[in-house]
């Protein structure tokens, strides 16, 4: 396939867009290391919303969606829908406690809830872990993404696409610092959403289709439709459905869906004007992350079903494709090809617009722990501002290249996926309960981080893994274990857990003064603080703010209203779409009486009424 003039012009100039704003913004991005990192702490909810959203669009996330949607149908796409609880519980209840935190990261966090040795080593340690190996993890997902992108569109080699894509990111996103990505990303947010939905509107009419009453008409598609598993399949409906509704979405750590919010979603909420602005950016992105955005992707997965049934088909017209990168998810990157040209050109920007915000976040982000929580408490705790942000430019560099080197090694984006989960099993409800349970130290979380990536990689890579559970071999034939495949994960979640909770026990508590101060600081409130309070009114000391009201319990009916909202949202978009017109309707008026009901809930909680 090649490109028109026409199509070359759209992406020179969006290339050119986009490191014109990162070269304007970096004077004052360079200027210290709260800029360039939090871009001062003043933007608005809007902006950084936008910003949010733009940066999990990625390009690996169409390939998921389509492996998953080809794999298990529509309903396959539940192991991150579930995620929403979470995002939602942030939203709700955590996003004001951290902006109230007042911290640069959310690493930094650790030394302002727990105190001593532990607590400098797990920021320094989890800085490294999450900053770097599970960083460029994420990276290299969607770097791959982004080599079978051009491989299929374009005929490119693995190392001419990420030798071209990767330096026009790394060069913006290091001179240009966070606030460089943010207003990129609100250029790139309308960029990505114009291509996709562009994309799946010309795709699902193309003649070999005939329009979306064809295609949900097709034998092949017609199994994929429902947004819930069936129900008589146990298998499918305990691993597609209920493991991620019942543990995944709390238990589990995973880039941009944190249990108790963190990572680069925390990174916006601290870069926010204040508690509100940090609560609309994440409410908002959590709406089009789950609810609207990814039906141009099911769509696309969808209508790859008739036209490359099978990954033998796929093959059969995409020859040159290298062995080791063809998967399922290559079928997105397929039906790409039969786009004319024009939309070919705002496509392929919009792809590039994905793949950039992606990493130039995860790139900001993961500089920000290894400048903040390695280097200046580790390395030079008297270094100068330039200095650290020379350092960060530099770590920028060195994170692309290392997640380069990984991607070159990948299959495919559910394989990546499934890995990020185990690694993360287990220690999500510490990263919950630490705001509101005072007994939960330093060493919680090490023993927690420590046994979930033991115990997933003993399961995962061992042969231990291929006798306790049910797996595939290399032709795709069920290889039965001891038990089910969806097994492995609550286990995992099961045995961190219980060794987290009796390490928390049979470890000292936090002192008074650390339990204290950051009490004082964030205002956490409820039950699991009572202990502590009492003993600080006891000691005479106040760190009770009385104008604060807890707002848990009405932050948890909000986060409830808003699921019913936004799984609404994406439930009634489906059936719009299906042409299930009367189910459509009823779904958009309890949508309607939810947003009404959650404007009521929200307002007093702002107020401090309830």
């Amino acid at each position: 396939m090649s490109l028109s003039t026409l199509d070359y012009s759209i992406i020179i100039v969006f290339f050119a867009i986009i490191l014109a704003i990162g070269i304007v913004v970096s004077k004052k991005s360079g200027k210290d290391t709260s800029e360039y990192f939090l871009s001062g702490r003043n933007m608005p909810w809007w902006l950084l919303g936008f910003s949010m959203v733009a940066t999990t669009f990625s390009t690996d996330t169409p390939n998921l969606v389509a492996d998953l949607v080809r794999t298990n149908g529509v309903s396959g796409n539940w192991v991150w829908w579930a995620f929403l609880l979470t995002g939602l519980l942030t939203v709700f209840v955590y996003a004001k406690l951290w902006r109230k935190s007042n911290v640069t990261t959310d690493m930094e966090f650790y030394e302002l809830r727990y105190g001593g040795k532990p607590a400098e080593f797990l920021r320094g340690f989890r800085a490294v872990y999450l900053g770097v190996i599970f960083n460029v993890l994420a990276m290299a997902g969607v770097t791959l993404a982004a080599i079978k992108i051009g491989q299929v569109m374009l005929g490119l080699s693995p190392m001419v696409t990420v030798g071209v894509a990767g330096t026009i990111t790394v060069l913006f996103s290091a001179i240009g610092g966070f606030r460089g990505v943010v207003y990129t990303d609100f250029v790139l947010f309308f960029v990505a959403i114009i291509g996709s939905v562009g994309a799946a509107y010309y795709l699902v009419n193309l003649p070999e289709i005939g329009g979306v009453t064809n295609l949900i008409a097709h034998e092949n598609v017609v199994g994929k439709l429902s947004l819930l598993p069936d129900f008589s399949d146990t298998e499918a409906l305990i691993g597609i459905l209920i493991i991620p509704l019942a543990v995944q979405w709390w238990s589990s750590w995973y880039p941009g869906s944190e249990p108790g919010g963190g990572g680069y979603i925390a990174q916006r909420m601290l870069a926010a004007k204040n508690e509100n602005h940090a609560i609309g950016a994440t409410f908002f992105f959590n709406i089009m992350h789950y609810a609207l955005r990814p039906w141009p992707w099911i769509l696309v997965a969808l209508a790859s079903l008739v036209l490359y049934p099978d990954i033998a088909s796929i093959k059969e017209a995409f020859p040159n494709i290298e062995e080791s990168k063809l998967g399922e998810d290559l079928a997105y990157s397929a039906m790409l090809t039969k786009l004319p040209s024009g939309l070919l050109g705002l496509v392929m920007a919009s792809l590039g617009a994905a793949y950039m915000s992606t990493i130039s976040t995860h790139l900001n982000w993961g500089s920000s722990y290894i400048v903040n929580d390695f280097y200046k408490q580790q390395v030079n705790k008297s270094a100068t501002e330039r200095e650290l942000v020379n350092v960060g430019r530099l770590s920028t560099l060195l994170l692309m290249v290392i997640s380069t080197f990984i991607a070159l090694m990948l299959t495919n984006a559910a394989q990546l996926f499934d890995i990020i989960l185990m690694f993360g099993a287990g220690t999500g409800l510490i990263f919950i309960l630490r705001w509101f349970w005072w007994r939960i130290n330093a060493w919680s979380e090490i023993s927690a981080m420590f046994s979930s990536g033991f115990i997933s990689i003993i399961l995962a890579f061992t042969s231990l893994g291929n006798i306790l559970f049910d797996t595939k071999n290399i032709s795709g034939d069920i290889v039965e274990g001891l038990m089910p495949a969806w097994a492995k994960f609550p286990i995992i979640v099961l045995i961190t857990t219980i060794i987290w909770v009796v390490v928390t026990f049979i470890t000292q508590p936090e002192t008074k003064q650390t339990l204290n101060s950051f009490y004082k600081q964030t205002q956490p409130g409820g039950p699991g603080w009572k202990k502590v309070v009492a003993q600080a009114k006891t000691d005479g000391n106040s760190i009770i703010d009385k104008k604060e009201k807890w707002s848990v319990p009405s932050g948890i009916i909000a986060m409830l209203l808003g699921c019913i909202l936004v799984y609404g949202c994406l439930f009634a978009t489906g059936n719009w779409i299906y042409g299930n017109y009367s189910l459509a309707i009823g779904l958009t008026i309890t949508v309607i009486v939810s947003g009404f009901l959650l404007v009521k809930v929200w307002n007093k909680m702002k107020d401090n009424v309830l």
